[in-house]
Formats: structure tokens, C-alpha cells, sequence
């Protein structure tokens, strides 16, 4: 009981913030080559260890992580997904035009967005090895 007390306690602090995401992906040079060229991130140093995980980070100081795994199958949903927020939604969906990523709403209809009831506009497209990513308007003000 005084463990779960704890994690509430620790859970009404809100003293949790997400660092990083980390995906395996078949081929790190493809996947890295194409997180740089849709959402522009910088490299950073895989201070970890000597593997071949090649780390990125966004603007706000999160980071992704792609740890090359060839071998293994990987199986996606669009339920797994991971969600990005921007004040430039117009501009993200013609960039992804403009690049020839495939983008659809959330029952799959291509070239469309999706606008939730509570007024978000979202837009939902795979990266190399299947991942889903999801892009928003959801931009606390």
C-alpha cells in the first residue's frame, strides 16, 4: 500500500516529462536520413555507448533514438503511434507534400486531414520501417 502511495504522490507532482522515444529500425542510415529530412533534426552524440544507435533531438530538447535492429520484424499499428504538436500545421502538411511522404486521417483517407471533436487537425504517415507518426495543431497557448 505505501508503494502505491508513493507512485500517486509521485504522479500528482507531475514530476515526470517524456526524454526520449526510442525505435528499432532496419536500416539506420535510411531511418536517420529520413527524420532529418521531415522534421530537420540535428544529430547528437549516442553518449550511452559505442553502439550504432544514432540519436536526434527536436527543438524543444526531446530526443529520438534509432537502434538498428535488421534482423527483426517489425509490426506496426496506427494505434502505436507517437504524436508531434506544431503552430505550422499548413506548412508541415505541404512540406510532407513536397518531400512525397504519404499522409491520411485516421480511417486511412489519403491527402486528408482530420479534424478531431475537439477542434485538432491532425495528419497520420509511416516512417521508413512502418512507424506511425502522428502531426497536430494541438499547441497550448
Amino acid at each position: 500500500m505505501k508503494y502505491i502511495q508513493n507512485c500517486i504522490a509521485l504522479f500528482q507532482m507531475k514530476y515526470f516529462t517524456i526524454n526520449h522515444i526510442a525505435i528499432s529500425v532496419r536500416d539506420v542510415r535510411v531511418s536517420s536520413e529520413f527524420y532529418i529530412k521531415v522534421f530537420g533534426l540535428s544529430e547528437i552524440p549516442n553518449t550511452a555507448s559505442s553502439s550504432k544507435t544514432r540519436w536526434f533531438v527536436f527543438n524543444d530538447g526531446r530526443q529520438i533514438h534509432l537502434i538498428p535492429r535488421p534482423n527483426d520484424e517489425i509490426k506496426t499499428t496506427k494505434a502505436v503511434h507517437f504524436a508531434l504538436s506544431t503552430p505550422t500545421f499548413d506548412q508541415v502538411v505541404k512540406h510532407l507534400q513536397s518531400l512525397g511522404v504519404s499522409y491520411s486521417d485516421w480511417k486511412n483517407t489519403p491527402n486528408k486531414d482530420y479534424v478531431r471533436e475537439d477542434g485538432i487537425r491532425q495528419v497520420y504517415f509511416q516512417d521508413p520501417d512502418g512507424y506511425w507518426i502522428e502531426i497536430n495543431d494541438d499547441i497550448k497557448k
